[in-house]
């Protein structure tokens, strides 16, 4: 038996120890007598729905009864359910049984942190603009927000305490964790306390996030005298479980029950993807499959699938589809020729020479000062390097690009912010800031160490799409900084470790949609019809999104609409491919913005 089977089976054996000592008793508030005095039929308006405690409602049907009131734009749960088999016969059609663990915390035995995480600081929802992001968080890792009216005037921070962390050098929100005090909100028929709508940023720069929302709960729940803080987590949220069993949560036999709903609908519908299809070509499916829309999965390696609906089918790889012609596809592979053609069609564009006659690099090195050198086709940021100043390693540079293409382009480097705008059906969907790979230092680990925790933070964020590679231009980017890999940055020193801000090579996203110009949303519709491409991500140079200036990059064929979130860029491409399968109301308000 190796090591791994052994560690799990002790787990089980502890398991079936707790389930088999509380049977009899589980859910039973923590005196005696405690229920028959506390608050009957409970249920605690959390925002995004209500927390139903099943231990103080005395018949199935009050509690069928409860979850049937549940809002259509709201998620209820009902929490501790004595017998869910008894539940859901009551009302099979309307009900499901979550699947998720509750895990339980013993604060008796709980023992804080001893040193605090450095780079942020958690603290109370205190202001709109937190609560707003709040819900940017929320609706990012696929949770209901909650109206931002709520937080002020329905929240009773007495029982419901939400909590924020924020980047102290940014100010941005990067997590946020929501405590329910059970005792104040049953009246004692249940003593504990529970944990709610943990989410933590893909973005945020300092790990231990998470941790730090979870022992702040434990703590103010301690200091209150709660016995337990429990958790319900899905059954196949490794990453979640492994930081929950890491602080002492362990496993307990509570089950939870909902009611079925389109919120809800991929926990009873069954596993939506069964190909190992890239997050790309999955957010398609899973929206088309939604739909009702067929879908048939080619080559899932490869991204490809076919999707039909009524008379229509349609081939795609990823959000590249039949509709992109032979011709959009050759004019956005060949960077100089995309440059020429949204040139032409009145765009800003920055210098460009091809690479081969040294004499013109070097006068082209000496007019701008710093150039970026790129692959004449290519994607993913693969051959790229920015921000190059001396001729010698531009060379070097041009020969590192030539193993991805023979032609090789010298590009004026213009600064400024790097701007993805998806573009669907000529309609700008998404706009997003897309910021180099760095790091932070600790002042012990070595910037190849930190380079290799982010990267696997990044990864696990990205469903695999966002590592950072260690090769010659990480070493370049962390040389031009004044360090070597193997250098320990003191505490607190942030190093960008790569030039170019693509998601493939560590870049990060940061959604803008709401407070990008005018003019820039204009330019990018401008350059997709120049291409006559109806579905592309463009790329620009912009010294701010809330301005008009900008320079234009490339164009993508096939631009990844995963990692755009709030906004709904896997819906819209569906609405493009199956127009009649748009809802109603969708269908409505995008004929009123055409017109």
């Amino acid at each position: 038996m190796t090591m791994a089977e052994q560690t799990r089976r002790r787990a089980r054996h502890a398991y079936d120890h707790r389930l088999r000592r509380m049977r009899g008793q589980a859910l039973k508030p923590e005196n005696p007598g405690a229920a028959e005095a506390g608050q009957r039929d409970v249920a605690v308006d959390c925002g995004w729905g209500r927390l139903i405690f099943g231990t103080t409602f005395d018949e199935p049907g009050a509690l069928v009864a409860a979850l049937q009131e549940e809002r259509p734009d709201r998620r209820d749960i009902a929490f501790y359910v004595r017998d869910p088999h008894v539940l859901l016969a009551a009302a099979p059609q309307e009900l499901f049984l979550d699947p998720s663990h509750t895990y339980r915390l013993d604060l008796a035995t709980y023992r804080a942190a001893r040193s605090r995480r450095k780079g942020f600081t958690i603290r109370r929802v205190s202001s709109k603009g937190d609560a707003e992001a709040v819900n940017c968080l929320y609706t990012s890792r696929g949770m209901v927000p909650v109206p931002v009216e709520f937080f002020w005037t329905r929240l009773d921070p007495r029982t419901i305490t939400v909590l924020v962390a924020e980047e102290e050098e940014s100010g941005e929100i990067v997590g946020t964790a929501m405590g329910v005090d059970h005792q104040r909100c049953t009246g004692g028929a249940d003593g504990g306390a529970s944990l709610w709508c943990l989410a933590v940023s893909p973005q945020a720069r300092f790990p231990g996030v998470g941790e730090a929302l979870v022992r702040r709960l434990a703590e103010l729940y301690k200091g209150r005298g709660r016995p337990h803080l429990d958790l319900s987590v899905m059954h196949d949220n490794a990453q979640a479980i492994a930081l929950y069993e890491k602080l002492g949560f362990a496993r307990v036999p509570f089950f939870t029950v909902k009611k079925k709903n389109t919120i809800n609908e991929a926990l009873y519908a069954g596993p939506p993807v069964e190909e190992a299809l890239n997050p790309y070509a999955a957010i398609i499916v899973n929206e088309a499959r939604r739909r009702g829309i067929q879908a048939q999965i080619i080559d899932a390696d490869g991204g490809f699938f076919r999707l039909s609906y009524g008379g229509r089918s349609v081939k795609c790889r990823e959000s590249l589809s039949e509709f992109t012609s032979g011709v959009a596809m050759s004019i956005c592979d060949d960077k100089a020729v995309t440059r020429r053609v949204v040139e032409r069609a009145g765009l800003s564009v920055p210098e460009q020479i091809a690479a081969g006659d040294e004499a013109a690099l070097a006068a082209f090195l000496d007019r701008h000062g710093s150039v970026v050198v790129k692959p004449a086709r290519g994607e993913q940021g693969r051959g790229i390097a920015v921000g190059l100043t001396g001729l010698e390693e531009t060379l070097a540079a041009i020969e590192a690009a030539r193993a991805f293409c023979n032609e090789v382009l010298v590009e004026q480097c213009v600064a400024g912010q790097d701007l993805r705008l998806v573009v669907i059906d000529y309609k700008v969907v998404a706009a997003a800031i897309r910021r180099p790979a760095q790091v932070i230092g600790d002042g012990r680990s070595s910037i190849r160490d930190l380079i290799a925790v982010q990267s696997r933070r990044r990864a696990a964020a990205t469903g695999g799409e966002s590592t950072i590679p260690l090769d010659a231009e990480t070493e370049r980017c962390v040389a031009s900084a004044g360090f070597s890999l193997d250098d320990v940055p003191q505490a607190g020193t942030a190093i960008c470790v790569r030039k170019t801000a693509n998601l493939h090579t560590g870049g990060t996203i940061h959604d803008v949609t709401g407070e990008t110009h005018g003019a820039l949303i204009e330019a990018a519709v401008s350059a997709a019809r120049a291409i006559e491409i109806p579905v592309t991500g463009i790329d620009l140079m912009v010294r701010s999104p809330r301005e008009p200036g900008y320079w234009f990059i490339e164009a993508n064929e096939r631009p990844g609409l995963a990692n755009h979130e709030p906004q709904p860029t896997a819906e819209r491409f569906v609405d493009f491919l199956f127009p009649l399968s748009m809802p109603q109301p969708v269908r409505s308000a995008w004929r009123r913005e055409a017109e």
